[in-house]
């Protein structure tokens, strides 16, 4: 291989090819040494190149002549001193942080360890052994080859949105209306038949699980699974290449371009917080053997071992300006270059700590995104919380972030599994939980509700199972959480107990109404609208099969009625304004009232209250709900409306067609009423 090389340029970092060769630019601070590593098309010859420049620690070279479609891979030098967290390797193929497209996914092999298996030192012996022919190579990307034409995105307003959180594969795998070769890839994704049923639910955007590179650990391989969810992440700008039925990055654009056009936004799940490098025993695949001090942060008293918030084995260091630089680059590139409308922030607390390891409100991570003037425009949402100490942080962010609400999720369950003292917190968690939110600025649409969500109990489950039921994961049921607040309704999983089976659909159908009558921004778990069941497993990340794909063939009668409800659900809340509420709502828009007809005290919200309702009143609009989350029916008096206006029930949840009488009703069990004031003189 007969190559010109130049010193080239320190930025941008990556591999950037300009039409007449390739620009290679790796920032190391603590390197003594770089190769870059150039494969031919076959991956197994390999020629390796010094790159001649070290400027602002950045190691470069430009190859004159390259093009895009090159294959390459760094080795980088220096010591390899544990003890003082050093753990170069060049034995050990390194990828690319700025690379955009892989010759295939990553598999885990032991020959990727950077230390000896079998030593007595573990971790503190090096590994000798080249693992170049187990590692994926990257390739060289042209970026300006996909053309957007007129497409633009929807920028719609937060409180106009609904989210409906969903997996890219787990989605398609099973679709019989999307054509074989494209099922579970980002071309089935962009289907006319699956954008169609998006638009049939008025969804405004969906929330993509995790779909940068990522891996299957060892741990999981071990077991005869496979890494579902996607939370192991590699490379930040490199979409996975098990979602790419054609090895084209294009795939990712042409479906969001496609889904900009029927008005769904994209929002991305990124995982910034940690690396499926884990802990001192996990894999040298990327930044471990780029540089392990300056990416990883490590415990201060001994380097050897890693600080760990997220239980992954060792914590992302945003607090690095060359780390942090890496995260920004990223959600620019999928913000301008795939044209994706937000980002949820898996862990985010983590990304917000300091050197001392506290959450920071203002740290440097939040402050920048938010200055951004790309960024800034974008939905940005928080996962709320890690496990270190003080990383519970619900309602703890910025203006201007969105957070997870695990509160209304659980009060929801709670309340809708008859639990008692609930009615008080379920009516703050209705009104977009101002007592969390209405502070410092805050909007109702920072809120964003979600009863089910990719980790956790599906809606079916959540009404037929007391207890998880994980024994497919291979970890003697031990794996994911016991705290479900779930209720079977009398049996444990399948029943064919009627009395049992409608008690189950009426409580699935009162949450999901709930949900998207609430203030603030719902979220919706793919499969949830059919009642789709996960046979009582609440921890899904290793069961990329047919357990956790959407079965679309076999839903059933229960499941196309929640698929019907969905949809009248969501046109009644966009016909009526109230519930996608900007403000917080103001003294006398929305009053609670007890069965009597009255206006509630505080001495009202009594331990032992199952049942509420509230008045929305605003401008024209006259709304009246109730909850009874009671065991038994429950007669309610509607308040009084204005003369000329009478009430007119829209939607009785459990089928039951209660009759009206005098303003006064029979609300059934474990159901949701919901009436319009609707002007006499209408028709």
């Amino acid at each position: 291989m007969n190559l010109e090389v130049l010193p080239g340029l320190p930025y941008p970092l990556g591999a950037n090819y300009d039409g007449n060769g390739v620009n290679f630019a790796l920032f190391s601070k603590n390197a003594t040494r770089v190769q870059l590593c150039l494969f031919d098309h076959d991956g197994k010859h390999e020629h390796r190149i010094d790159l001649p420049r070290y400027t602002d620690e950045v190691w470069h070279g430009y190859i004159k002549g390259l093009k895009w479609g090159q294959r390459y891979a760094y080795r980088v030098y220096g010591p390899y001193e544990p003890e003082k967290g050093m753990r170069f390797n060049p034995h050990k193929l390194v990828l690319d942080p700025y690379a955009k497209k892989l010759t295939g996914p990553v598999i885990a092999n032991n020959a990727q360890l950077g230390y000896n298996l079998n030593s007595e030192k573990s971790d503190l012996s090096m590994s000798r052994k080249n693992d170049a022919d187990f590692m994926p190579k990257c390739i060289v990307v042209d970026d300006n080859y996909f053309q957007w034409e007129n497409s633009k995105k929807p920028c719609l307003n937060w409180d106009e949105e609904v989210i409906y959180e969903m997996h890219v594969k787990g989605f398609t795998a099973l679709n019989p209306e999307v054509e074989k070769a494209f099922r579970g890839t980002f071309d089935g994704l962009a289907s006319r038949k699956v954008i169609d049923y998006l638009k049939s639910l008025q969804i405004s955007a969906v929330e993509l699980l995790p779909i940068a590179c990522f891996m299957t650990t060892g741990s999981i391989q071990a077991k005869g699974l496979s890494n579902y969810w996607g939370y192991d992440p590699i490379l930040f700008m490199c979409p996975h290449a098990g979602y790419l039925s054609s090895n084209s990055t294009s795939e990712v654009k042409w479906a969001v371009r496609l889904l900009h056009e029927a008005g769904i936004e994209v929002i991305l799940d990124v995982v910034y917080n940690h690396t499926a490098e884990g802990n001192q025993f996990g894999p040298t695949l990327c930044y471990r053997g780029i540089d392990n001090a300056v990416y990883y942060r490590l415990n201060s008293e001994n380097p050897r071992y890693y600080e760990d918030t997220t239980g992954c084995g060792a914590s992302f260091n945003l607090g690095h300006p060359r780390v942090l630089q890496l995260v920004m680059d990223s959600l620019r590139y999928w913000a301008e270059t795939v044209q994706i409308d937000g980002f949820r922030f898996d862990l985010a607390t983590t990304l917000a700590r300091d050197d001392k390891n506290t959450f920071v409100r203002n740290s440097d991570f939040l402050s920048i995104v938010q200055q951004d003037p790309q960024l800034q425009r974008l939905k940005l949402i928080a996962e709320p919380w890690d496990l270190g100490e003080g990383g519970y942080q619900v309602g703890g962010f910025r203006p201007g972030w969105a957070e997870w609400n695990d509160k209304f999720r659980d009060t929801v369950r709670r309340f809708w599994k008859g639990d008692y003292n609930q009615a008080a917190e379920f009516a703050k968690r209705m009104t977009a939980s101002s007592d969390v939110f209405q502070k410092d600025g805050r909007k109702p649409w920072e809120s964003v509700n979600f009863i089910t969500a990719h980790d956790g109990f599906g809606l079916a489950d959540l009404v037929s199972y007391n207890s998880k039921h994980n024994e497919a994961n291979g970890e003697n049921n031990q794996d994911g959480t016991d705290n479900n607040s779930s209720w079977n309704g009398g049996v444990e999983g399948p029943t064919t107990d009627k009395a049992i089976l409608k008690n189950r659909i009426n409580r699935a159908r009162a949450m999901m109404t709930s949900l998207l009558c609430s203030a603030g921004t719902p979220m919706i778990r793919a499969g949830d609208e059919i009642l789709q069941s996960n046979q009582g497993n609440n921890n899904l990340y290793a069961q990329d099969n047919e357990l956790s794909w959407i079965d679309w063939e076999h839903v059933s009668p229960q499941g196309k009625e929640m698929q019907e409800l969905v949809r009248f659900l969501m046109n009644f809340r966009r016909a009526h304004k109230v519930m996608e509420h900007y403000d917080f709502y103001h003294e006398g828009e929305f009053i609670w009232y007890r069965p009597d007809g009255t206006p509630m005290k505080p001495e009202d919200w009594r331990d032992y209250v199952r049942s509420v309702s509230y008045f929305v009143k605003q401008e024209q609009t006259r709304l009246f709900f109730i909850f009874n989350a009671y065991s038994e029916p429950i007669t309610w008096k509607l308040p009084a409306l204005e003369k000329g206006r009478k009430w007119q029930i829209k939607l009785d949840t459990s089928d039951t067609n209660p009759l009206m009488k005098h303003n006064q009703i029979e609300a059934p069990a474990w159901s949701v009423l919901i009436f319009t004031g609707k002007d006499d003189l209408e028709k």
